[in-house]
């Protein structure tokens, strides 16, 4: 495809080269209905910056960017991501790099930031979260020429660089676990079904359930603490009830204990349940949760490494960081009696 160039753009909105130059590089000079107009017929117009003239009019920004398409509430409460950022915040300072963290409320709008971003020069290269199958973000992240690291699976990936923990080998030895206690019937409290690692535990979950004789479904919701308590309740209400739920994460771990004992069950005597991250709050509550230990912020600080070995030439790689190791603890236990 041959490039779009500024003076295409300039004829479209029928304003000059000049005035687009200035709204595609945030400075002053233009209204701001032009820069409106000029940055939506860029985008329509699949505009790309030439980054070789970029790099000839500008050093790098020493800045990384990193979009979150989460709600607010659940980044508040989500523990993960606070330990992923710390990670991340750790390598950044010994290289004396900023980290531009945006909060955004779809793909749509991290695409757009990314493609904001891009224009700007306001980052040398991204860290992608939350991959999705056939992910719509990496083609447009490939065409911008922006360097990208992508927290997930090589099977997300299309051959971007990307660092990964097990997360099947993981999810064998949740259900290696609670098989070998004697629980036949069991159910888990998942993440969106749209995300890859959730899309990548679904297949793992129902395979070794197969694999293990095991009568087993799946919940999804959002990871937020709300939804994952809504959720245990409509697990224990199947016929028959699970006696083991398996959670996508500490924080619907922790809201699944707390309504298991509102319901004046016992955990581990009823019901034994396993989290995922083993977060601090796993270790804080009563009794202590069994979970998939990941250390989260080695992950957060791997991913960073490894995007500023892409900067210097690396070659894109997919890169093993981890198998969750299962700790177990009082929230395991043989299912009832009878």
């Amino acid at each position: 495809m041959s490039r779009v160039t500024i003076k295409e753009i300039a004829r479209r909105c029928g304003v000059s080269p000049g005035a687009v130059s200035y709204a595609l590089n945030n400075r002053p000079g233009v209204s701001e209905a032009t820069r409106a107009r000029v940055l939506r017929v860029a985008a329509e117009m699949e505009w790309v910056p030439n980054r070789a003239a970029r790099q000839l009019s500008a050093a790098r920004s020493e800045t990384f960017g990193l979009i979150l398409a989460r709600s607010a509430q659940t980044l508040v409460e989500e523990p993960y991501f606070m330990g992923f950022v710390g990670g991340v915040e750790s390598v950044l300072a010994q290289q004396s790099y900023a980290l531009a963290l945006q909060v955004v409320a779809n793909l749509g709008e991290e695409i757009a930031t990314y493609r904001k971003w891009v224009a700007e020069g306001r980052v040398d290269g991204v860290i992608v979260v939350d991959p999705r199958v056939s992910d719509p973000r990496i083609p447009v992240l490939r065409k911008l020429g922006l360097p990208a690291v992508l927290v997930g699976d090589p099977a997300l990936a299309d051959r971007m660089p990307c660092v990964w923990i097990d997360s099947t080998a993981a999810m064998d030895a949740a259900l290696d676990h609670v098989a070998s206690l004697g629980h036949r019937v069991i159910a888990r409290v998942a993440g969106p079904p749209e995300f890859g690692d959730v899309w990548i535990r679904d297949q793992a979950y129902d395979a070794a359930a197969q694999c293990l004789g095991l009568t087993a479904w799946t919940q999804h919701t959002d990871y937020s603490a709300v939804h994952g308590a809504d959720a245990t309740r409509e697990v224990l209400e199947v016929v028959p009830r699970p006696t083991a739920i398996l959670y996508d994460n500490d924080l619907m771990a922790v809201a699944g204990l707390a309504v298991v004992q509102a319901l004046d069950l016992h955990v581990p005597d009823d019901v034994t349940l396993v989290a995922w991250d083993d977060s601090p709050l796993c270790r804080i509550t009563h009794p202590r949760l069994t979970a998939l230990s990941n250390n989260v912020v080695g992950y957060g600080a791997e991913v960073t490494r490894r995007l500023l070995d892409v900067l210097a030439g690396a070659t894109p790689q997919a890169h093993l960081y981890a198998t969750p190791t299962l700790r177990i603890r009082g929230s395991s236990g043989p299912p009832p009696r009878g």
